[in-house]
Formats: C-alpha cells, sequence, structure tokens
C-alpha cells in the first residue's frame, strides 16, 4: 500500500458510489468505503445504501434511530479512505483570488485563513493520516498503543504475547502482513515487547552502547595490523577511508535492498516470518529502545561475507583488503549509533534535520529515505522522501 496521503474526492464521486457492489458515506470532509460493511451492519445493509454517497453525520448521532457505539466510529476510519472537498469549500476556492491555496486538500496556511473567513473551515480536514503508516506525525510513534484494543481491531499481533510465534502461526497473506507490520506501535513506553517468552530473548535485545564496546576494540586492531602492512600512513589513511565511503553504499543498499524487499517477499509464513525478524519488527515497534541496533551474533552472520568480498576484491594485498573492511565496520559503528540517538536523542542541528528525515520513513513514507547517516544514496537513486509540510489546524 503506497505511502502517500490519502486522495481528494469531488461530490460527484461520492454521490456516485451508492450502491451495493461499491458504497461509500462521509463525515464532514472524510470518505469511508463501507461496501464490506454492509452484510454486517446491525440494522441491515438496506439501511447504510439508503445513506450510500451522503454524509451519515445526522443518522449516526441519531439516538432515536440507533445508538452508535465507539466501536462504530472505529469500523470508519479503519474504512477511511480519502476527503471530499464540500459546497462551501468548493465555492471559496471559485470565488479565491488563488484557489491553489485552497485545493486540493488540505489548503496551505493562506488557504486556511480564506475558509474560516468565509466560514468553510469546518468542511475540511485539520489533517490527513497516511495511507501506508495511519499516522498523521511524528508525534503519533510516541503513543502507547492499547495492546488488547489493537489486536481486536486488527486481528494481527498481540503485544503481550511473543511476537515470533504469533507471526509464524498467523497464517497471514503477505499484503495483510505488510500493510500492518509498517503501522507503528508503541509497546509500554518504549519498552520491548516479548519476541521468544523464552531463553532466547535476551539475545534479541542489544542497548547501543554495546556497539563500539564490542566491534571498536577489533577495528582498532585490525587498523593497527593493516597500518603495520602498509608502505606509507597516506596510503593506510586512503584506504580505510576508502572503506568508511564504501559502507554508505552498503548501509543504503541493505537498508532498500533486503530489509525492504517487500515487493519480492515470499507470500509464505517462511519468508514473512524471515523479514519480521530482521527489520519488520522495527517498523512495527520503531521506538523499542533495544532493538535499534544489531545484535552482535546477526552482525557476525551479515558481516562475514563482506570480509570475504573485501579480501576477494583487494585479493593482492591482505593488509590493504583488511584496512578497508575495518574503515567500512568503524562506518557500520557510526551507523548504529545515529540510528538510536536519531530516535531517542535530542540532537544538534544537523542532525535534527536527519532525525526529522528518518522518523519520517517511518510515520510517513517506510518506501523512500533509506539513508540513515545521510541522504547522499536516496538522492543518487531517487528515494528521497519528500518532508511533509505540517497541516495545521484551521
Amino acid at each position: 500500500m503506497p505511502s502517500v496521503t490519502l486522495p481528494n474526492y469531488m461530490t460527484k464521486e461520492v454521490v456516485a458510489h451508492n450502491s451495493s457492489k461499491s458504497c461509500w458515506v462521509t463525515i464532514g470532509s472524510k470518505v469511508y468505503d463501507v461496501t464490506e460493511f454492509l452484510d454486517d451492519h446491525p440494522g441491515g445493509g438496506e439501511l447504510i445504501l439508503e445513506y450510500g454517497g451522503k454524509d451519515v453525520r445526522e443518522i449516526m448521532q441519531d439516538i432515536g434511530s440507533h445508538d452508535h457505539s465507539e466501536a462504530a466510529y472505529e469500523i470508519l476510519d479503519d474504512n477511511l479512505i480519502g476527503f471530499v472537498a464540500a459546497d462551501p469549500v468548493l465555492k471559496t476556492a471559485v470565488q479565491s483570488d488563488r484557489p491553489q491555496n485552497i485545493l486540493p486538500l488540505p489548503p496551505n496556511k493562506e488557504g486556511a485563513e480564506e475558509l474560516k473567513t468565509n466560514g468553510a473551515a469546518e468542511h475540511v480536514p485539520t489533517q490527513q493520516a497516511y495511507e501506508g503508516t495511519g499516522m498523521k506525525s511524528a508525534e503519533d510513534l510516541y503513543r502507547e498503543t492499547d495492546a488488547v484494543d489493537d489486536y481486536c481491531k486488527h486481528k494481527f499481533l498481540d503485544l503481550n504475547k511473543p511476537l515470533l510465534m504469533q507471526v509464524w502461526n498467523g497464517g497471514f497473506s503477505k499484503d495483510f502482513y505488510l500493510d500492518q507490520v509498517h503501522r507503528p506501535r508503541q509497546y509500554k513506553g518504549g519498552e520491548s515487547a516479548p519476541l521468544f517468552g523464552n531463553f532466547l530473548e535476551p539475545l534479541s535485545k542489544t542497548a547501543w552502547y554495546v556497539i563500539p564496546m564490542v566491534w571498536m576494540p577489533c577495528v582498532a586492531w585490525g587498523s593497527y595490523l593493516s597500518y603495520l602492512g602498509m608502505p606509507s600512513g597516506v596510503q593506510f589513511v586512503a584506504y580505510w577511508l576508502t572503506g568508511l565511503a564504501l559502507w554508505t553504499l552498503v548501509e543504503y543498499g541493505l537498508h532498500r535492498g533486503l530489509f525492504h524487499v517487500d515487493k519480492y517477499l515470499p507470500d509464505n509464513r517462511v519468508g514473512i516470518t524471515a523479514h519480521f525478524l530482521l527489520h519488520g519488527i522495527h517498523h512495527y515497534l520503531p521506538m523499542d529502545r533495544y532493538r535499534l541496533v544489531m545484535p552482535p551474533t546477526l552482525f557476525i552472520v551479515l558481516a562475514t561475507p563482506f570480509y570475504k568480498l573485501a579480501h576477494t576484491v583487494f585479493y593482492w594485498d591482505w593488509y590493504v583488503a583488511t584496512a578497508v573492511f575495518c574503515g567500512g565496520i568503524f562506518g557500520y559503528i557510526c551507523y548504529d549509533c545515529t540510528h538510536y540517538f536519531l530516535h531517542h536523542k535530542q540532537l544538534p542541528a544537523f542532525y535534527r534535520q536527519l532525525k526529522s528525515y528518518h522518523i519520517a520513513h517511518h510515520w510517513n513514507d517506510y518506501e523512500n529515505g533509506f539513508g540513515v547517516t545521510s541522504r547522499f544514496w536516496d538522492r543518487v537513486f531517487g528515494t528521497e522522501l519528500v518532508m511533509p509540510k505540517p497541516i495545521k489546524a484551521s
């Protein structure tokens, strides 16, 4: 499901969807597709069809007709498909000297003021949700999820039970799994939801400071050995920096080509479970403090082929290959620490921009913005995430 803002519809488009084959209703500016709910409506599908293509606000609030619970509104929220420009909004846009400030919705600041002046502000959405993630802003990432309510509503994973076997035994289709795993949840203020539920649980959690503690001594020792075997310090630095530069490409390639292999993911539980363990759990619970950096055991598995590759490409000199590899591993250390800081630390001005960019990858558009330490390769390969403009309530 693409991570774009929900579309705008003309009133005549909405009105045309008034049959059992396609039934839409509106509440204010919001458009809902309730076709699949027709057979399940307690009052019968005929009652909904009577209001097909129309606004149902009054009938929903009419206690004499039927007392609608919060669950009814939750069902509508699940079926939100876009927004409609009501007649007062269209009239204001037609009369405006700058209609582009108003349409398409949402209006910009000047358009919102003009709608307010003309008494049409109540007919526009205050904020849109993003279709791919169901979120409206970065702040939504920090709102704690009600585990019981979330499971009843989405029928995906119960956050209070070990997640791995739920994914394995869930029988989820690929499309359903990808839709749900990219809708972030927040577990108990950023704590770690149970993954294995047994003695393996500690292996799935890694504090950020473990990364430099474990790997910096290895980088230092490997760098020292390669320096001793080089003809000059300048040559050592050149190869070491080459490895560091190559890491930035590896970082982008792994994130886009392995962690986000959604399109090519096998539609079976083996592929889905592997995806969840490798990166899906991070998008599902992006604020989990202990699953933001790679456990050393998993890193060894992923790093070994790159060690072999470095010594294959630079086959003529072991010291050169080791210098390049050590530069790359230093880049990885910077990447993992940066990743943690972007999620959980207050940062200087430059890194605040990077923080906003990466966090938007989670709440706004998971199909772009694969660079974590830099946007450089996103720009090169055309996957730079377009930062959303803040949408203010009118």
